[in-house]
């Protein structure tokens, strides 16, 4: 039966709050089984804040983590990574109140976790599986989670932009699938919104180096590394979100237009209602590795 896993030694980067604009160093190390992903605030005597639903503070153009006053920001994309490379129990130590912005993707933490050697642990993997579906609206915003055997994501967006417009992805998450298919997607923003989003305190750490960035027209920074990465990097995001459960889900996940405060949403209510959700030991066949990628992608 498939067990947890850690890192088998430390790895380390540098980089800018995207929304502080302060310089952090980021720090993975490894943790016991059992005690999930920690961040460590070394700044601050160590103090530590786990990423749990608990401790969800903050969701608007990010997800942050506050407990006891104590702040982490911008959590999504490392959490992302640590979930898709298939790692439970890591100790995120930072000198500062943001992760790190970097590329805008996932794949620099990807990156990490690989030069940091995954290791398995004696401990059994068990994951939130899903019994009974949930399902929440917000105006046009949907998401919802339903039983499967497995960790299937299906999300779609719509942007009146023309480089945008309807996009639809999905995904069965694996490790392979997901440093191939989602970990290079970049966030996204939009010349038109920066004044004001300054005005709100925010992106003072924003680049062109960090974002895929949109005028009325076009992408103003460089090529897409995929046609599709806004919607793939919003699936990148929701797996990061949905790491705040706190283990890996066994569920279909469908989104549309959701967002940070939806997924994070979808957390709190899950944990508050445990008769959509069992926790159960991981069974060999959904942790086998990946064939040919289940992914199918489309868009409008």
């Amino acid at each position: 039966m498939p067990a947890e896993a850690t890192i088998a030694r430390c790895a380390t980067t540098t980089g800018i709050g995207l929304h502080s604009g302060a310089s952090a160093r980021l720090k993975l190390l490894s943790a016991p089984a059992g005690s999930g992903i920690q961040f460590r605030r070394v700044d601050l005597d160590g103090f530590v804040v786990e990423a749990r639903s608990a401790n969800i503070a903050k969701v608007s153009y990010a997800t942050s983590l506050m407990k006891k006053g104590v702040f982490i920001s911008t959590t999504e994309h490392l959490l992302s990574a640590l979930v898709g490379a298939g790692i439970d129990n890591v100790v995120a130590e930072i000198d500062n109140l943001e992760v790190p912005i970097l590329d805008g993707s996932a794949l620099p933490f990807i990156e990490m976790i690989r030069a940091a050697r995954p290791r398995r642990q004696t401990r059994r993997r068990r994951v939130i599986k899903i019994v009974e579906k949930l399902e929440l609206r917000e105006g046009g915003k949907f998401i919802g989670v339903y039983p499967c055997d497995r960790y299937q994501l299906h999300y779609q967006i719509d942007f009146p932009h023309p480089v945008i417009g309807r996009q639809r992805f999905s995904l069965e998450l694996t490790p392979e699938n997901y440093e191939r298919e989602l970990a290079p997607a970049r966030t996204f923003g939009f010349l038109a919104d920066f004044d004001a989003m300054r005005r709100q305190g925010l992106i003072r750490g924003g680049s062109l180096n960090s974002a895929v960035v949109l005028d009325e027209k076009a992408v103003v920074n460089g090529e897409l590394r995929f046609g599709d990465e806004f919607v793939r990097h919003k699936m990148l995001d929701l797996i990061g979100d949905l790491a705040l459960l706190g283990a890996r889900l066994e569920a279909e996940v469908v989104a549309d237009r959701a967002g940070h405060a939806l997924h994070t949403a979808l957390v709190q209510r899950l944990i508050a209602d445990r008769r959509h959700w069992e926790m159960v030991e991981v069974e060999e066949p959904s942790q086998a590795p990946a064939t040919a990628a289940a992914v199918g992608v489309y868009t409008d």
